[in-house]
């Protein structure tokens, strides 16, 4: 089966281009013929909040990747979907996750669907964005509207399809699969030596790029919260701010709380990912919405304990108290948690459950619902 997956891949960098090339890879081994169309604009720079787009690693040798759209050019929109029309894949993927890319990827899909053979379907990350603007809707439906099926990652996303008025269409909901292309998980001594932390103390991480609805500051006061305070923690902050990082400057020193962060907040490279993650006693979202989080893959790749937020869809993936914790979007919540964690020594038992709970979450399987979604399984 010949399958193009349209969205970010390399030389873009982050969560969007890890998981549509490790995507590929699962078609690959599914026995399809698989390349990626990604884009040679994917924001305009002023738009972008982040350093830049684009990698300084190596690019992944194993995979072919086109690189031909611009978000903003209807020309490049026209010359993509003409030629995939006119090639007749049995089958492209869309990684839909914001409005803004509606109106591209809508046009490119309903070209392509011109030529009467190739099924056109979309994991959609988002449909009613976490960050609200003027024309959401029209531009989110311009593009849903042109799809033969969805796969969505989170319940909350699979309810929103549907009241947007897509329930005609096939829709399934399948979890985010692990993201076990970081490498193995390292042992906590080594990772520690490798970051240079201090082996005398624990550390919990909040991990990926920093914006408000992470709620970054909801755990800086949590990690002030007189219960936290007198364990031997510090926090992790390993992200990229993708906005003003004042405020939580403001707030780290109004809590006085510099010296028990760890401060990593430049783009963490794919090789760094695993001396983070296996550095870490316990993973945390802190986040004030969602849908789903790749994080949380990651961690059961490495093997970690979680403690998410109870919104969206993050506690679909969490059990509580089998490996980890889904509490509230509070301070104080967050640092009750915290404590239990460290005061009644949960990590092993919590991590043993991990590495049980992992083995649900398959590549195979979200092909399988691509395929099936799309009708071509």
């Amino acid at each position: 089966m010949k399958i193009v997956i349209i969205g970010p891949a390399y030389p873009l960098r982050g969560g969007l281009a890890t998981y549509n090339e490790r995507l590929a890879r699962a078609f690959r081994a599914a026995g399809d013929a698989v390349r990626i169309v990604t884009f040679s604009l994917q924001y305009p720079s002023f738009w972008f909040p982040g350093q830049t787009q684009f990698s300084t690693e190596a690019g992944p040798a194993d995979l072919a990747i086109e690189v031909s759209l611009n978000s903003v050019n209807p020309l490049s929109w026209w010359a993509v979907g003409r030629r995939l029309r006119r090639e007749r894949p049995d089958l492209v993927v869309f990684r839909f996750w914001l409005p803004f890319m509606g109106p591209g990827l809508g046009t490119v899909a309903r070209l392509v669907r011109g030529n009467g053979h190739t099924r056109v379907v979309a994991i959609t990350d988002n449909v009613i964005p976490h960050e609200k603007r003027p024309g959401d809707g029209p531009l989110t439906r311009y593009f849903l509207s042109a799809c033969d099926g969805f796969v969505t990652m989170s319940r909350s996303v699979l309810d929103d399809l549907q009241k947007l008025g897509f329930r005609a269409k096939p829709a399934l909901y399948r979890p985010h699969p692990l993201y076990d292309n970081f490498g193995p998980a390292k042992p906590k001594a080594e990772a520690l030596a490798a970051l240079g932390l201090d082996p005398a103390y624990r550390y919990v991480l909040f991990f990926g790029f920093i914006r408000a609805y992470k709620g970054l500051d909801i755990l800086l006061e949590a990690m002030s919260d007189a219960r936290v305070a007198a364990l031997p923690v510090r926090l992790i902050i390993a992200g990229e701010f993708y906005e003003d990082a004042a405020p939580y400057e403001a707030l780290i020193q109004k809590l006085n709380l510099e010296s028990r962060l760890v401060r990593a907040t430049d783009f963490i490279p794919n090789e760094r990912v695993a001396d983070y993650f296996s550095a870490a006693d316990l993973v945390i979202q802190p986040y004030k919405n969602a849908t789903q989080s790749g994080v949380s893959q990651v961690a059961y790749h490495f093997g970690r304990p979680m403690l998410v937020t109870e919104v969206g869809g993050l506690a679909e993936l969490i059990p509580h108290g089998v490996v980890g914790y889904v509490v509230p979007p509070t301070a104080p919540a967050i640092a009750e948690a915290l404590a239990d964690f460290y005061i009644n020594n949960r990590e092993e038992a919590l991590a043993l459950n991990v590495r049980h709970e992992a083995r649900k979450f398959s590549w195979e399987v979200m092909v399988a619902a691509l395929k099936e979604v799309g009708g071509v399984g």
